[in-house]
Formats: C-alpha cells, sequence, structure tokens
C-alpha cells in the first residue's frame, strides 16, 4: 500500500500548489462570462478575412472553454455567419488556453511558460485560420441565422455579482473539474510508475518524442487545465519543456468527438486543415522552446519540494484547497442532484416532449441546446437534463426542427424518448 500513499502526496502535492491560482481563476471565468456581451462575438467574425481570424482568436484566448464546451459554440459561430477560417482559429485558440489555465500554468510551470501559452496559441489560431481561409475561399458562407432577441431584463449589480460566482465557481467546476481530477490522477500514475530516466530512450530526437505525445493526445480528452499536471509530472521524468507544450496544445485542441463534429459541419477539407495546422503549429512552437529558448525558464527540478515548505503561505494553500475540493463535491453530487430535482419539478406542470440528445458534456453543450431549440418558434421552453443527455421541450413541437437546430452545432438527434 506504500505506492498508494506516494501517488496520494504526488496528487496532494500538485492539486495544493494549483488551488489559489484555480480559486482567482474560476473568479476571472466567471467575471469574463457575465460582463462581455456574447453578441460581439458573432458580430466581428464574418467577414473571410485575416481581420475576422485575428478577432477570433483574440476572443478565443481568454475564455474559458473547456474542449467539449468551444464545438457548439463555434458551431453556432458558424451558423450566424462566421467564416470557416475564424471558427478554426476559434476551436483552437479557446480550449488550449483561459483565464484560469493560464493563471494555473503560471502557479505550477512558471512564468514564462503561463506567458508562451498564449502567444503559441495566437500563432497557431492565426496559422489555421489564415490558411483554411485560402483553401475555402470559394465556397459557400453558411447559412446566417439571426440572433433572437435578448429577453432577459438588465441584471442589478448584486445579480450580476450571484451569476458571475455561480459561473466560476459551480458551472466552471462541473464542466472541467471531472477533467482536471483525471489529471491530477494521471500525473499520480506518471510520478511514481514511469521511470526517470524514461525519456532517454529517445535520446536528442524531441521531434521523435514530439510524434509520440501528439499520437496520444490528440485522440485523449482533457482540458487545458487538466492537463497541467500531467505535463509537469512528464517533465520531472525527462521530457523536453518544448514536447510538453506540444501535450499542452493539442490535447485540449483536438479530440475524438470534437473532429467528428468539425468534420460533419465544416466538411472534410476543413477537418483536415485543422488538424495538419495544429500539429505543424504544435510542434514548430515546441521546437522552438528546445532549441532558441533558454531551459533554465522551464526549470520544474523544484517543483518535488514545493509542497513541502512551511510558513503562513503553505496554510493559506491549505485552506484554498479544501474550499476548492468542497466546491468540486458540491458541483459535481450536490448541484447535479439539485438541479436534476429542479428539471423534474418545472415540466411536471404542464405535459412536455423528451428527446434524447448525444455529445453534451458540460454546460455550454447544454446551453448552446438550450438556445437553439428555443429559437423554434413554436416551442414555449426547454430544459435539459445534462447529465442523462436529455432535452424536455414545452410547445408544438415538430421533430425534424428539433432535429436540425441540434444537429446544426454538431450534436447528435437520437429522437424521442
Amino acid at each position: 500500500m506504500e505506492f498508494i500513499k506516494e501517488i496520494a502526496l504526488v496528487i496532494f502535492s500538485i492539486f495544493n500548489e494549483m488551488s489559489v491560482y484555480l480559486l482567482l481563476g474560476f473568479l476571472f471565468a466567471g467575471i469574463l462570462h457575465v460582463l462581455v456581451p456574447q453578441q460581439l462575438f458573432s458580430k466581428y467574425l464574418s467577414k473571410n478575412h485575416w481581420t475576422s481570424v485575428f478577432y477570433a482568436t483574440l476572443f478565443g484566448i481568454p475564455l474559458p472553454l473547456c474542449s467539449c464546451g468551444v464545438i457548439p459554440t463555434g458551431m453556432a459561430l458558424y451558423r450566424e455567419g462566421a467564416s470557416k477560417g475564424s471558427v478554426v482559429a476559434f476551436l483552437i485558440a479557446t480550449p488550449q488556453t483561459g483565464i484560469d489555465s493560464i493563471i494555473a500554468t503560471y502557479s505550477l510551470l512558471g512564468l514564462p511558460f503561463a506567458i508562451i501559452r498564449p502567444i503559441v496559441a495566437l500563432f497557431t489560431a492565426m496559422f489555421a485560420g489564415l490558411t483554411t481561409n485560402i483553401f475555402t475561399s470559394k465556397e459557400s458562407p453558411s447559412a446566417v441565422i439571426s440572433p433572437t432577441e435578448d429577453k432577459q431584463k438588465k441584471l442589478s449589480f448584486t445579480q450580476k455579482l450571484k451569476n458571475v460566482f455561480y459561473y466560476g465557481y459551480v458551472e466552471m467546476m462541473e464542466d472541467i473539474g471531472k477533467m482536471l481530477m483525471f489529471g491530477l490522477i494521471v500525473a499520480g500514475l506518471i510520478s511514481y510508475f514511469v521511470p526517470d530516466n524514461f525519456f532517454m530512450i529517445f535520446g536528442n530526437n524531441t521531434l521523435l518524442t514530439m510524434l509520440l505525445v501528439l499520437l496520444v493526445a490528440i485522440p485523449m480528452y482533457v482540458c487545458a487545465t487538466g492537463s497541467i499536471p500531467i505535463a509537469i509530472a512528464l517533465m520531472m521524468k525527462g521530457m523536453s519543456p518544448g514536447t510538453a507544450l506540444v501535450l499542452l496544445m493539442a490535447g485540449p485542441a483536438a479530440n475524438i468527438a470534437s473532429m467528428m463534429v468539425i468534420g460533419k459541419v465544416l466538411g472534410k477539407k476543413t477537418f483536415v486543415l485543422y488538424l495538419t495546422t495544429l500539429i505543424i503549429g504544435a510542434i514548430t512552437c515546441g521546437l522552438i522552446i528546445d532549441n532558441f529558448l533558454p531551459a533554465v525558464w522551464f526549470d520544474v527540478s523544484n517543483f518535488a519540494m514545493a509542497g513541502h515548505h512551511g510558513g503562513h503561505f503553505y496554510h493559506f494553500k491549505i485552506i484554498c484547497s479544501i474550499i476548492l475540493f468542497v466546491l468540486f463535491v458540491n458541483s459535481l453530487i450536490f448541484h447535479k442532484h439539485s438541479q436534476e430535482d429542479k428539471i423534474m419539478q418545472n415540466i411536471s406542470d404542464e405535459k412536455a416532449v423528451s428527446f434524447k440528445i448525444n455529445g453534451m458534456n458540460c454546460n455550454h453543450c447544454k446551453n448552446n441546446v438550450i438556445k437553439a431549440i428555443s429559437n423554434l418558434k413554436a416551442v414555449k421552453s426547454v430544459e435539459v437534463n445534462l447529465s442523462q443527455g436529455i432535452a424536455y421541450v414545452k410547445g408544438n413541437v415538430i421533430d425534424e426542427e428539433i432535429k436540425t437546430a441540434v444537429e446544426a452545432i454538431g450534436f447528435e438527434f437520437k429522437g424521442r424518448i
């Protein structure tokens, strides 16, 4: 049982180092989500020009969207008239970074990595978006869906503040909490089972190592924040910082589910461009880091002792870790059950038609499905049970319209249940 203790110690050390910064990052994510008007996105992304790609990249880098949440958002932008190039740039830049993951990167990998990560996201997204625009310039633009009128009343400062904390510490935690814990567990397993000299078998061939990492990272589903502990665990086993960057880029920006949706909605050509430019951008940036930047910037050798330092700040980290763990338990257990009870209560007073929808993995997925179905004229209201993948729709429901609306943003419509 000694190995379990050692793995748990590694997991706790990484979690303890991240907790302060994650709490701060989630707060910034809530502020960004509540205070930045969502209409800005489609307004500046519609032209098939380099400026739309640039705006899509700038919008995407700070947005706290996970690997799955970015897909329906990107598909919705495409259906509202955004060019394919700007959508591809958005899909690559957004999941690689985010306010929360940038701050968490600083907590574990240091300031140079925290600065380089969004810069790399900017470069790869611009490269991918501009390349896509060049090769798809002759294709017909997507059908534009007029945005629906915002029916919500202006919120008071107190309501906005409540929404900031709710989104940051409940919805965001619900979206990336599982991936974060998965990353921590993988990091613990790597630290214990992978030999310290494992990456010496590749010698100085960092390109071969990067290709191996890409082979594993591209189909793997992991968010930008959850990939950080995996990267630092591998770097402590001798993996180069450039290869770690490849993992941090490819892991969040590509996975099987997202690639299937991109191929289905944007077309096979755009999918090939998306994947090819992502790989080229990741390897290029990784090689630049390994060959042209000072190695001392990316030294993580002292991290193993970081969790053992005493002092008041260490105790503050412990308090933050406890708070973060409580929020994690609340979002995945108590909040989940209360939301399901609320949904069932809302649909019990009037008959609703139930539809099975596959592919919803986070609150952004759920909100995009609700928005898409709510846009239909005959629909009175929509409730979505995220954990079961069921949409409850009230009104004069036409199945084919529901199917079209859901599949337009990349989800799989399975019909009535």
